[in-house]
């Protein structure tokens, strides 16, 4: 019998490699990079390049001389022991944390108590009271600022005419620029009315991610108003607390435009906070070095003060997982 013939084997195909899931592989397109590539890099060039030329400024004998004709001369750290060695520096820290402290937990208290309002108001008031906050939200600082400088005005502002009309006469022409603890306090009045919406916003958004179904449990059990927030609603919600609350650390701590509006630091430097000492020490004093190495400080002291925090926040979410 003739040999059997044998048929040529079909060529190969070549294989697309495959994922772990058993689907091909797709190449990335480079496109979608590409055309976000000039934004990020400005984004980057406009955040970065300020902090790395106040850091070089912070080491350099930078004065009035060096910024007309240039070339200033390296220092070393001399312009930081300087400055930690002055005592008003210290005491510009300390009531710069005071500052901090007060106008944080008045801004998470009152946001959480107003965010509870709103998941137990009706839906018409509700949209109201979240337009109205909406609106404070986006006015702008000076603005609102301004406005505040009117209402506390010694004759004719509309706070002392209250003031007045409810039966305190020492209010009458009462001036509140002029001593420190009133300022401070009409400064933490400003800053926690500008603050609010957002974190009031931000929380009320979160109780609104908690299943109706805990809260009835819990009153089912017999729990009272505040055993269901510290049991049910600030577990849950523990995580958002958290990001507000180092949001307005950072937003109060390097608070400036309403200080310096209202009081410029006084009276007598009694609301003087380390963005606005490192203000006054760079342009009255012509010192940029100095101003610098305050400035390079404040943001040392917010990066320990937030990597900490989310240190904390992140073991948290890796324990409850």
């Amino acid at each position: 019998m003739p040999a059997a013939t044998r048929t040529p084997a079909p060529p190969r195909r070549r294989q697309t490699p495959r994922a772990p899931t058993g689907r091909p592989r797709r190449r990335r397109n480079p496109w979608p990079y590409l055309l976000i590539a000039p934004a990020v890099a400005g984004g980057v060039f406009l955040l970065l390049y300020p902090l790395l030329r106040a850091a070089t400024i912070s080491f350099q004998h930078f004065r009035m001389g060096e910024l007309i004709r240039g070339g200033a001369e390296l220092v070393g750290l001399d312009n930081y022991r300087e400055l930690l060695a002055a005592e008003e520096f210290w005491a510009v820290t300390l009531r710069t944390f005071a500052w901090t402290a007060v106008n944080v937990v008045l801004i998470v208290g009152i946001s959480t108590g107003v965010a509870l309002m709103l998941a137990r108001l009706g839906r018409r008031m509700r949209v109201a009271l979240m337009s109205a906050l909406a609106l404070v939200w986006a006015t702008p600082v000076i603005a609102a600022t301004t406005i505040f400088q009117w209402l506390f005005q010694s004759e004719l502002g509309v706070v002392n005419w209250v003031l007045t009309r409810l039966g305190f006469g020492s209010f009458q022409g009462y001036s509140w620029f002029a001593d420190g603890g009133a300022m401070f306090g009409v400064l933490v009045t400003l800053v926690v009315w500008q603050s609010v919406p957002f974190a009031a916003l931000t929380l009320y958004a979160g109780l609104t991610t908690i299943p109706a179904e805990l809260y009835e449990s819990a009153r089912i059990d017999g729990g009272t108003g505040r055993q269901i927030f510290a049991r049910v609603t600030f577990p849950i919600l523990r995580p958002m607390f958290a990001l507000v609350t180092s949001l307005e650390v950072i937003w109060v701590f390097k608070c400036f435009p309403q200080i310096w509006v209202l009081s410029q630091g006084g009276p007598d430097d009694a609301t003087t906070t380390l963005p606005v000492y490192a203000f006054k020490v760079a342009r009255v004093l012509h010192r940029y070095d100095l101003g610098s190495a305050v400035a390079m400080l404040t943001v040392a002291i917010l990066a320990v003060a937030l990597v900490g925090n989310l240190r904390r926040m992140l073991r948290q979410e890796g324990n409850e997982s």
